[in-house]
C-alpha cells in the first residue's frame, strides 16, 4: 500500500500543517568530555536544560548516590557505532572510577547522567 494514496489513485491531502509544538526536536547526542549544557525555551516560557558533553555521573550504589568520573563508554545496546564515538544514551554501559555502570536516564533530555553500578557476574556464581 502506498501511504497517502487512495485505492482509486487519488491523493489524501492533510487538512493543516504541523504546529511548532507538534514538530520533533533535534536528536541530541551526549558525548564524553568536559560537562557542557544548553538550555532552550519550551512551551509556557519554561526552560529545558540538556547535555552536550559530560564527564561525571550520579552513581547509585546500594541505595546511596555519589558522583563519579566517567572514563569510557563500553557498549551501547541501541547502536554499536555510538559506543565507538563515546556517545551516551539510555542503557549504555559506561566505565567509571567505581566500576562498570549502566545509564538509567536519557541524558540528552535531562541535563545529567544517572547510572546504576553493575554487579560482576563472577560474584553471583560464587
Amino acid at each position: 500500500m502506498n501511504k497517502g494514496i487512495k485505492i482509486t489513485g487519488g491523493k489524501y491531502h492533510p487538512n493543516r500543517k504541523k504546529r511548532k509544538y507538534e514538530k520533533q526536536g533535534k536528536k541530541i547526542l551526549v558525548k564524553l568530555g568536559k560537562t557542557k549544557t544548553k538550555s532552550i525555551r519550551i512551551r509556557a516560557g519554561s526552560k529545558k536544560i540538556f547535555l552536550l558533553t559530560c564527564d561525571v555521573a550520579n552513581l547509585l550504589v546500594n541505595g546511596k548516590s555519589k558522583q563519579v568520573k566517567i572514563k569510557n563508554v563500553l557498549e551501547t545496546p541501541s547502536n554499536k557505532f555510538l559506543a565507538r564515538q563515546n556517545v551516551m544514551t539510555k542503557g549504555a554501559i559506561i566505565e567509571t572510577e567505581a566500576g562498570k555502570a549502566r545509564i538509567t536516564n536519557r541524558p540528552g533530555q535531562e541535563g545529567c547522567v544517572q547510572a546504576v553500578l553493575l554487579e560482576d557476574q563472577t560474584d553471583k556464581k560464587r
